[in-house]
């Protein structure tokens, strides 16, 4: 979600305090070092090319902050950032970030989305059906602003609500991304990802499998790693969900100056009907095109004559036209990166733990809707990391399932060539989830270590609630791991009457949440739901072994 300004200023005491330092500090004129400078009226295929490297490195080192990834060895402008320099940038913000920075450095031009407005009824922008249309553009000027002044201004101008539009919408002005044609060539490192649930990620790497990586970051800062997978929803071409590249610009009207930059002149961006690569494929399909917007759902995606699910289609495509799971590193992957999630949950219950929303009292009500909001619940709050994480380890069974399905009809799109795929799976699955331990700090400062079936056990248990206590924000709820708690009976029952919230994977941003305790203790609408999906992948499996298999397992 976007961190507006109230977002991106609440955070951790030290980073906040850093922040703050940096921007009096450029509250002076700038330094001509740090001048953003523009010495080329646009972006060759070089520049294109190395822009796809350093998000590649970004996304290689491993960086766990913003400011650690543009801080990092692998960044090659590092050396051009004075010592104290913090950069800061949740999700929506990031690509934005990013590249500007890129374009600081190298003297690129740079010209982005000031404004939107409702093409619909109006009410949260970020979230709104119908999407938005761009109601201003900035076209940055060079010699005019320290590139970190301007990188400010792009913090509070951009949030998810600027990606939120139609990709045939071109006025009353272009946007900054264009929909891209799915294929090896068009979706690369750089290319952004929108999940119109109000979140932003950035492709890192595509692997000769078709699976896309990618890099995110959230509004305390953190920057986690993940793959393209069902997390990321389709939508109503409205809403300008999935692929964007952004979109070739040009300086014109612009005077050469002695020192070689340019000064003055706009930005002209080039329109859909002039980039090579623009399609609307990934909204509508490869086969025919809907009749109406609103049979969107009715698109139909085929490859070598096969109909396929969406998401097989974009990963084929992405692998050069074949479609091939090799389920036993399908099973690693996927449990490797949900133990990753994991481990950057921590970060973010750190975070809020340290920033001591566990000792304030509760709100007297939730807010207008957990998964949309600001302040303080949108920094420290996790409902929507969480619920990403709880689809995450819910497709894994169901890939699983699928797996399985797929072995014993003996489908070509199946790369195994063992005897027993639920024996083996299950193999798999164990050695890699015993890998996976999960450290936490108590209510008393002591350290606990849940492992990975732990962690998916108490998933649905884990609280996102920030004014909770370290344990419940681990889904610890008695014995000797919880009794540090100091929780009281009125927290208690906030806990518990939101269990069904916890229990919902579905992000539903338009339904109202602002319940007191009591109207939260009443099923109803935007509420959540009774029970959880199943994520057990190991009594599933289990259940799957030939008898044989299953002797061995239980030694009998």
């Amino acid at each position: 979600m976007r961190g507006e300004t109230a977002g991106w200023v609440a955070v951790a005491a030290v980073v906040f305090a850093a922040s703050i330092a940096c921007a009096q500090a450029q509250e002076a004129p700038a330094a001509p070092s740090t001048l953003y400078l523009v010495r080329a009226d646009h972006w060759s295929p070089s520049d294109e090319r190395e822009y796809g490297r350093f998000i590649a490195d970004i996304g290689e080192s491993g960086c766990d902050t913003v400011d650690a990834c543009l801080h990092d060895l692998r960044n090659p402008y590092r050396g051009t950032d004075p010592p104290g320099t913090v950069f800061a940038s949740d999700c929506a913000d990031f690509p934005y970030v990013l590249r500007f920075y890129f374009a600081w450095k190298r003297g690129l031009p740079f010209s982005y989305v000031s404004d939107v407005e409702p093409r619909g009824s109006g009410g949260d922008l970020r979230y709104d059906f119908v999407g938005n249309a761009v109601a201003g553009r900035v076209d940055v000027k060079g010699g005019v602003k320290s590139g970190y002044a301007i990188l400010d201004e792009i913090r509070d101008a951009v949030s998810s609500a600027s990606y939120r539009i139609h990709p045939d919408l071109e006025a009353p002005y272009e946007q900054d991304f264009y929909s891209p044609k799915i294929s090896p060539k068009s979706i690369r490192p750089g290319t952004v990802i929108y999940d119109p649930n109000g979140h932003l990620a950035i492709v890192w790497r595509v692997e000769a499998n078709g699976r896309i990586r990618y890099i995110d970051a959230h509004p305390d800062f953190t920057v986690t790693r993940g793959f393209y997978d069902l997390r990321f929803v389709r939508a109503y071409p409205g809403m300008g969900a999935g692929f964007k590249n952004w979109r070739p610009q040009r300086l014109i009207g612009a005077t050469r100056l002695p020192d070689g930059s340019y000064a003055g002149g706009h930005i002209v961006l080039a329109a859909n009907k002039d980039i090579p690569d623009f399609s609307t494929e990934q909204f509508y399909g490869n086969g025919l095109k809907p009749a109406d917007d609103g049979d969107w759902d009715k698109a139909t995606f085929t490859l070598n004559k096969e109909l396929l699910d969406y998401y097989d289609f974009v990963r084929a495509e992405m692998a050069g036209g074949r479609l091939a799971f090799d389920p036993l590193s399908e099973v690693a992957d996927m449990v490797d990166s949900n133990c990753s999630d994991l481990h950057y949950r921590v970060m973010a219950v750190d975070l809020a733990i340290q920033a001591g929303l566990n000792k304030l009292p509760e709100p007297d009500r939730l807010p207008p809707n957990i998964y949309g909001t600001e302040g303080d619940w949108e920094t420290y709050s996790t409902p929507s990391r969480d619920a990403r994480l709880k689809t995450a380890f819910k497709e894994l069974r169901d890939d699983v399932v699928r797996f399985m399905a797929m072995y014993h009809s003996h489908d070509k799109k199946l790369s195994y060539r063992g005897k027993d795929l639920a024996a083996d799976m299950l193999k798999v699955y164990e050695r890699h989830a015993a890998r996976c331990r999960v450290t936490y700090t108590r209510s008393d400062g002591s350290k606990v270590t849940p492992g990975y079936e732990d962690m998916r056990r108490r998933l649905f248990d884990m609280s996102f609630d920030p004014y909770q206590c370290a344990e419940r924000r681990w889904g610890a709820t008695s014995g000797e791991e919880f009794a540090p708690c100091p929780d009281n009976t009125l927290k208690t029952a906030w806990y518990e009457a939101e269990r069904n919230l916890r229990n919902q994977i579905d992000r539903t941003y338009e339904v109202p949440m602002d319940f007191t305790l009591a109207e939260l203790k009443t099923p109803g609408p935007g509420k959540g739901v009774p029970n959880p999906p199943d994520t057990d992948v190991i009594a599933y499996l289990t259940a799957q072994l030939r008898p044989a298999d299953t002797a061995a397992e239980t030694g009998f």
